[in-house]
């Protein structure tokens, strides 16, 4: 039976990648945030997880204002990466795992979900830059990818809640899976920040720290607050945090009470953003 082994949570900014690229990790900017991923890297190379499904949000490639699906999934043999524009080099393209894909889509579909399905589908740094973080340097992605795209874009939101109800249908749908994989999930945004408008570098500590208290011990809490609550309070850029809810939910179904935090981060700011680094692990999975 397949196993739900662990939870990445990470900032996707992409100016990370272009840090990357230029070898700034030791750079006084840049080194607080890099090594918060040193317990990651250790992580996955101790369990070896075999896939990432992974709870994230279009920037326009896939899907734009005219043509904005609330939840998406991706049933794709592999998804490349673009650039979306920003210049960034592009990381390898990512091997998909269709069978998985569809029996997480038909479960969802059987809980009142009602998920685009996308065959054809590529990747932006919403997705990409938590892999070149946790698995850096590499030629090939050592896991398969099964994408799940959440609208944090265009209003109306889909609320805390419902990420979080998604998030548990997909744990069902894992926790249902007759493959003997190692899963881990990934929740990818944030935390708070705000790119533009009045408020443009608009960051909320107290906020960000509130949600990574809770998230490993307590993650309901962070459903207390509604959809406008959250920008209000962490800015229209920092409601990616439904990312890390939809993945937490998935985390609470498998997890059964064992979700344990290994490690958290937290720094202040890089590209006008407050960016974070939580290691969740389900301790009854990974030493079954």
């Amino acid at each position: 039976m397949s196993k739900v082994v662990g939870g990445i949570f990470s900032s996707h900014v992409p100016a990370i990648g272009n840090a990357i690229a230029k070898g700034l990790q030791g750079d006084a900017y840049w080194k607080p945030f890099f090594d918060g991923f040193a317990p990651v890297h250790e992580w996955v190379e101790r369990v070896k997880p075999d896939v990432a499904v992974v709870f994230y949000n279009d920037h326009g490639l896939n899907f734009f204002l005219d043509k904005m699906p609330t939840f998406a999934i991706g049933a794709a043999h592999e998804y490349a990466n673009e650039d979306e524009g920003w210049g960034l080099p592009k990381f390898p393209t990512f091997e998909g795992h269709p069978e998985l894909s569809w029996h997480i889509i038909d479960h969802v579909v059987g809980e009142e979900f009602d998920p685009v399905t996308c065959q054809k589908m590529t990747v932006d740094h919403g997705l990409a830059m938590p892999f070149a973080l946790s698995w850096p340097g590499l030629a090939k992605w050592p896991v398969k990818l099964v994408p799940i795209n959440i609208n944090t874009v265009q209003h109306p939101l889909p609320s805390p809640k419902r990420c979080f109800d998604l998030g548990r249908a997909v744990g069902h749908a894992l926790e249902s899976w007759k493959g003997d994989e190692k899963i881990v999930v990934i929740g990818t945004g944030g935390l708070s920040h705000q790119l533009d408008g009045e408020r443009a570098g608009h960051l909320n500590p107290e906020y960000d720290r509130f949600c990574l208290q809770h998230l490993a011990t307590d993650p309901e809490a962070l459903l207390k607050h509604s959809v406008l609550d959250i920008v209000e309070l962490a800015g229209s850029q920092g409601v990616e945090i439904l990312n890390w809810i939809g993945a937490r939910g998935a985390m609470d179904v498998a997890g059964r009470g064992s979700v344990v935090e290994l490690a958290s981060n937290y720094h202040i700011p890089i590209s006008n953003t407050a960016a974070a680094t939580v290691l969740l692990e389900n301790r009854e999975a990974v030493t079954a």
